[in-house]
């Protein structure tokens, strides 16, 4: 267990994104195992997704925040957020796009540190809410956000991965007092 102190937040640079994507698909391998296509999963490669993260993040307009969690001079977490990405009106709202830890730190506070600072990032931005999308088999990630407060609102969408139907269910979370713990 990390100590809650132990862990920091702060924005990402330029100079995380090879570890933000090997992150990002350790990640996935581990949350998705028996969810996606295993050789989709395998195939994942972080080379690849810092190339595009680097684009993205250099093109970006600062709509979106991506924080990084370290702890000592390591790299365990990355958050992403920035407004609601849907065609419902619901200005002033905003999602959280993406959450993950590097397994190994999975179940140290990291992520509930880091979930505490997105949604107080939301919430200073002026936000009510905020939601996010996540896989209806998900368990772990699923008792992860309601632990921190968030609520299925009945929202599903389809998602295909390789072929397979992987549905998504919604989740929001209101942000007055929004402590995230």
């Amino acid at each position: 267990m990390s100590d809650p102190e132990s862990v920091r937040i702060r924005p990402m640079t330029l100079a995380d994104c090879d570890r933000v994507s090997e992150i990002r698909v350790l990640g996935w391998q581990f949350a998705y195992r028996g969810l996606m296509p295993q050789p989709f999963l395998d195939a994942l490669s972080a080379t690849a997704d810092a190339g595009r993260r680097r684009a993205r993040f250099m093109e970006g307009d600062g709509s979106v925040l991506n924080l990084i969690a370290s702890v000592g001079d390591e790299i365990v977490g990355w958050a992403a957020l920035g407004p609601y990405r849907d065609d419902e009106l619901r200005a002033g709202d905003a999602e959280l796009y993406a959450i993950y830890l590097d397994p190994k730190h999975v179940g140290t506070g990291a992520g509930r540190a880091l979930m505490r600072e997105a949604l107080r990032r939301c919430a200073a931005l002026g936000h009510d809410r905020v939601f996010l999308w996540v896989v209806r088999g998900n368990a772990r990630a699923r008792r992860f956000y309601e632990r921190a407060g968030w609520r299925a609102d009945g929202a599903e969408e389809p998602y295909e991965v390789a072929g397979v139907s992987v549905p998504e269910l919604r989740y929001v979370r209101e942000l007055r007092g929004a402590s995230g713990s």
